[in-house]
């Protein structure tokens, strides 16, 4: 039984893609890109080279034979396991039922938000709250046209979650502004205070308890 790895969603995609059909690397990277993953999963060659030799070596896929075409190198054809096919479909189960922490950037920025001054911050979120709104309209145009050429939303669902995730990401950051802005995020006295220099004492909101065998 191949031990579990299952930190790079590329692996998932490269697993997926050989399922359908034996495939060179180079070809799996342009199948996932021609179906827009590299939105959703990320890709780049020298990554992607890793990951097959990671997935050879856990014997999720193996050789099949070579492939030559024109001037260009021989390229190893790869093909799926049994093993390859479970893992496959267990790695996807477990993506789809179990939430799991992630650590988006933005939600890291705000955990240090007290570290700018509050008309600063403020400024800095209307700003991307602008960006957001036009990736917004970016991704209605997307999807319009996507549904204009008969892709049935089965294989768009993907860019229909980011989209609902942007919405309700400027609906929060343009409210916390806002919040910012008139005084009635708790905790804004303290903050004004600190950055006007009268007040340079840390909150015990900010002193979180360190969970028993958490590490720092």
């Amino acid at each position: 039984m191949p031990s579990r790895n299952r930190s790079n969603p590329l692996a998932l995609a490269v697993l997926i893609c050989l399922a359908e059909r034996p495939m060179h690397p180079y070809e799996a990277a342009t199948t996932l890109r021609q179906r827009g993953k590299q939105f959703s999963v990320r890709l780049n060659y020298g990554s992607l080279y890793a990951v097959v030799e990671s997935l050879e070596r856990r014997g999720l896929i193996e050789a099949i034979g070579a492939q030559r075409e024109g001037r260009l190198p021989e390229r190893t054809v790869y093909g799926v396991t049994q093993a390859g096919l479970v893992e496959a479909h267990d790695w996807l189960s477990d993506l789809l039922s179990t939430p799991v922490k992630e650590y988006p950037a933005f939600e890291a920025a705000l955990s240090f938000l007290p570290a700018l001054p509050p008309e600063h911050a403020a400024a800095l979120l209307d700003e991307r709250a602008g960006r957001l709104q036009l990736e917004i309209v970016q991704a209605q145009a997307i999807r319009e046209m996507v549904q204009k050429q008969g892709l049935p939303r089965l294989f768009w669902v993907e860019a229909e979650f980011a989209a609902t995730l942007r919405v309700a990401e400027l609906d929060y950051v343009r409210k916390l502004a806002r919040d910012i802005r008139a005084g009635t995020l708790e905790g804004a006295d303290w903050w004004r205070r600190v950055h006007e220099g009268g007040d340079t004492v840390v909150p015990q909101a900010w002193e979180w308890p360190v969970t028993e065998g958490e590490e720092i």
